[in-house]
């Protein structure tokens, strides 16, 4: 089975409640990766969870580090936070860019899966930003300057246009229903797989020796309503994505490895 690190998917919200003359601050914490952690576990995936706040400070640095793992996910975490650690932000320290050494990673071998959300692909605002780092050049899509989010409160249902592929293989040809999703264009010589509303929606690719990946709508709420996440395709498209993004080649540390020990 393979080693996924999964970046982001949490949130803080901060409220304040006015009552009359009075108020007060009450605050919450919240994570959106049970179910796409659930998927993966379930097929005996071994996954590190990093929610937003500590992967800021503990998502690895160097390509080095990355070969622990088979598979990187980036899910609802904007470029920034992979940037701008403490040590940098806070301190003044130089530190190594992890958005490059990561797409430096993905060319030797790893594999990367982008998931929609309000701080994917570009989001809300264009806040996720991710246009402008090395994680554009090994994307199998291209992404818009601006606010990228398709708002389908009334729903739309995405459709299955590849088949054949092993990420798609056997799940039904329409699915149910999503509130929401980026707007992307595929790249040339990407698979799109599924599409929604006419625009990508799965999509594949290579860069270099490594499989990429990008999911434009959520892995969970509120893009994905309930019905979707208990969805029987549910697991089994997530675990076929993981299976193909990993099957690539027998990864990055192995081919360094073969070529320190190369006469």
């Amino acid at each position: 089975m393979s080693r996924v690190l999964l970046a982001g998917e949490s949130w803080t919200t901060t409220s304040t409640h006015t009552k009359g003359f009075d108020s007060f601050v009450t605050s919450t914490y919240a994570e959106g990766a049970g179910p796409f952690l659930k998927a993966l576990r379930s097929a005996g995936h071994e996954v590190t969870y990093l929610p937003n706040h500590v992967a800021a400070d503990h998502f690895p640095s160097t390509e080095a580090e990355l070969d622990s793992f088979d598979l990187v996910v980036l899910s609802d975490i904007g470029a920034n936070t992979l940037l701008l650690s403490a040590a940098t932000f806070l301190a003044g320290t130089r530190t190594p860019n992890r958005l490059d050494a990561l797409a430096s990673w993905v060319r030797a071998g790893g594999s990367l899966l982008m998931v929609g959300g309000y701080l994917s692909f570009q989001g809300i605002e264009a806040k996720a930003n991710y246009v402008n780092t090395a994680i554009a050049d090994v994307l199998p899509v291209e992404m818009e300057s601006g606010d990228d989010r398709e708002e389908t409160p009334h729903g739309v249902a995405p459709v299955v246009t590849n088949p054949e592929h092993p990420v798609t293989r056997g799940l039904p040809r329409v699915w149910p229903q999503i509130l929401g999703f980026q707007r992307v264009r595929a790249r040339a010589g990407a698979d799109v797989l599924v599409e929604v509303d006419g625009q990508p929606l799965a999509v594949t690719g290579r860069a270099g020796k490594g499989r990429v990946m990008a999911f434009t709508s959520d892995m969970g709420p509120h893009w994905l309503p309930d019905d979707f996440v208990t969805w029987s395709g549910y697991d089994p498209f997530w675990q076929q994505s993981v299976r193909w993004l990993c099957s690539a080649t027998p990864g990055p540390a192995a081919d360094r490895l073969q070529a320190v020990s190369a006469p």
